[in-house]
């Protein structure tokens, strides 16, 4: 073959190869609907946004569960297991015969083939969890009777040994400000504001933060404020967008609480996103 053909056949392979190569997809946070979970399976207010579904050759899939206080799953099972990584709130879990368990940020519960079992949130928290699971002949769960009041009522095993990361865990901002002089002011914030509030669907988190940060500016609370930018930081607020809030709201709030809001930015700006 000469050289020239040679090159070109070459060519084609590379281009022919590089067409097949699956792209990157990217879902983005505000596109993925949210929908009520069916009553037929499930207890209370239950707000299911799904993550990804099978596609192609995949089998997994994954969904972000929220649960306001007392909502849970029936019984149910799944034919190749669950994987549950609890993000807010507190919730609880039990296998059939076994205890009621208590979980929180941070806990991964791995769920086996078959197992019958049921979660949700605690009666006075919220909890929301992601799900992951893989479906057998497409199919990813069993659905049984609702859980009984008797069995949700159980009280959550507690002798279960704290994991390490728990144990070192620092305590909620609103502990630290709060828990010495009013722990349960302390505790309603960390449960109800920002347990069950800042966890509904309704908003992400990042636009609950524009949303706090602008009233915080409007009412000049600068000490509440301080946290707040950097609470709107971490949910993906950028810094460019925080003092495009301030500049807009100099002409509605008045120019005192814009100038007040701009010094704590300054101070906010300086340190990293945690």
């Amino acid at each position: 073959m000469k050289p020239i053909a040679a090159a070109a056949l070459a060519l084609s392979m590379l281009n022919t190869a590089g067409a097949a190569e699956p792209e990157i997809r990217i879902s983005r946070a505000a596109s993925r609907p949210v929908q009520s979970a069916p009553a037929q399976n499930f207890t209370g207010t239950v707000q299911v946004e799904m993550l990804f579904t099978p596609d192609g050759g995949t089998r997994t899939s994954a969904g972000k569960v929220r649960f306001a206080p007392g909502a849970r799953t029936a019984w149910h099972t799944h034919p190749l297991g669950q994987t549950l990584i609890v993000t807010e709130g507190v919730g609880r879990v039990q296998r059939w015969g076994g205890p009621v368990e208590e979980i929180r940020p941070g806990d991964v519960v791995r769920i086996p083939p078959h197992a019958r079992h049921w979660h949700g949130a605690a009666p006075d928290s919220a909890m929301a969890h992601i799900a992951i699971q893989e479906a057998q002949d497409g199919k990813t769960v069993d659905w049984l009777e609702q859980v009984s009041e008797q069995d949700y009522q159980a009280k959550p095993r507690t002798d279960t040994p704290p994991s390490p990361s728990a144990s070192a865990a620092q305590p909620s901002r609103a502990q630290q400000l709060l828990g010495d002089v009013a722990p349960k002011l302390a505790q309603l914030t960390d449960d109800v504001l920002f347990g069950d509030v800042w966890a509904r669907p309704g908003l992400s988190p990042r636009d609950r933060s524009l949303v706090t940060v602008s009233a915080l500016i409007a009412m000049n609370r600068p000490d509440q404020l301080r946290s707040h930018m950097a609470l709107a930081r971490q949910n993906g607020v950028t810094e460019s967008e925080l003092v495009e809030a301030l500049t807009h709201l100099a002409f509605y709030a008045g120019w005192p609480n814009a100038v007040t809001a701009a010094g704590v930015a300054r101070d906010v700006f300086k340190a990293p996103v945690q």
